[in-house]
Order: C-alpha cells, then sequence, then structure tokens
C-alpha cells in the first residue's frame, strides 16, 4: 500500500496492492493492521454505500461536533472526490484538494475528522463506500456550500448542471460556516 500526501495536512491518497491476473484482481481495502504500522491506526464504527448517476454532486458535508473521519473509495463508476480543510488554526484552513477515484484506479481517500467532503459522480451507476470514525449524527451535520468562489473548487463538470440535493443548494459559504479550531 503506498500512501500519497496532498496539500492538506493529514489528507492522503491511498493506492493498495492490487494482485490480477486474467481471472480478475484481489486487494486489501481494509486491514487495521497495515494501515496502523503506515500510521493510521483507526477504529470504524459505520459503513456507507451511495449509488448515484453521472452529474449528482453530494456536499460538502461534515459533522462539527462529533467530527467523523472517512475512508472512502469507489467500487464502480468514478467521482471527484473533494475535501474542504475546515480547522481554523490549519495553515490550509479553506483550502481543497481533489481527486478522481474509480473503480478502474482503485484508489482511496483518508479524509481525516475536520474537513468538509463531497463527490461529483462522473459516470452513471457509480458506487461509493466509506468507512467512518463516528457515527452520523444529523443534528451536528454541516453542508459547506459547494461552488462558494472564496474556496475556488474547480469541478469537472464538463457544461453539466449538477444535481444537488436541498441541503447542499443551500450550503454554506464558508465565511459563515461553523468551523473547527
Amino acid at each position: 500500500m503506498e500512501l500519497i500526501e496532498t496539500a492538506i495536512p493529514g489528507v492522503l491518497i491511498i493506492e493498495p496492492k492490487v494482485f490480477g491476473d486474467d481471472r480478475g484482481f484481489f486487494m486489501e481495502s481494509w486491514n487495521a493492521r497495515t494501515f496502523a504500522e503506515k500510521g493510521l491506526d483507526l477504529d470504524f464504527v459505520q459503513d456507507n454505500h451511495s449509488r448515484s448517476s453521472r452529474g449528482v454532486l453530494r456536499g460538502l458535508h461534515y459533522q462539527q461536533p462529533n467530527p467523523q473521519g472517512k475512508l472512502v473509495r469507489v467500487t464502480a463508476g468514478a467521482v471527484f472526490d473533494v475535501v474542504v480543510d475546515m480547522r481554523k488554526s490549519s495553515p490550509s484552513f479553506g483550502k481543497w484538494v481533489g481527486v478522481e477515484l474509480s473503480a478502474a484506479n482503485k484508489r482511496m481517500f483518508w479524509v481525516p475528522p475536520g474537513m468538509a467532503h463531497g463527490f461529483l459522480c462522473l459516470e452513471d451507476g457509480t458506487d461509493f463506500q466509506y468507512k467512518c470514525t463516528g457515527f452520523y449524527d444529523p443534528a451536528h451535520e454541516h453542508s459547506l456550500l459547494w461552488n462558494d468562489p472564496a474556496i475556488g473548487i474547480d469541478w469537472p463538470l464538463d457544461g453539466i448542471t449538477p444535481q444537488l440535493a436541498a441541503k447542499d443548494e443551500a450550503g454554506t459559504p464558508l465565511a459563515e460556516a461553523v468551523t473547527f479550531a
């Protein structure tokens, strides 16, 4: 397994070892010992799975208090996955990092607590799966405005209008958002 650091401290792209032949492939998507040896000693309490069509944009979500760390991956289709640093004390506060995750590239993304997270589906029938370090807490969930110019995320929309949930259309701009210390 290879860990690739990003411009936001703690946010990692994970490239698993994939063993393939003419029959298909095998990979470990989670192994507590292997991850701990790489410095990611994580305790997951919840697994989630969503399916979306091309053009669906989910996010940017986070919980404060009761933040969640997320280990995310795509098992069918592809997404452009985005993280925004919501930690006021961080030198990368308000900055974003994006990566394409797909069934083909098998990459995973570690989203530590203190980040807003979202993704744009690039293909129909995209299955997005993730493990969480904290339970879902709807009373403390926040939605950061996905197209806030103060953040400037370069979503690969390619002329399509994203499909959003009502809570994401009404997301809060960074200047007014609940943040972390």
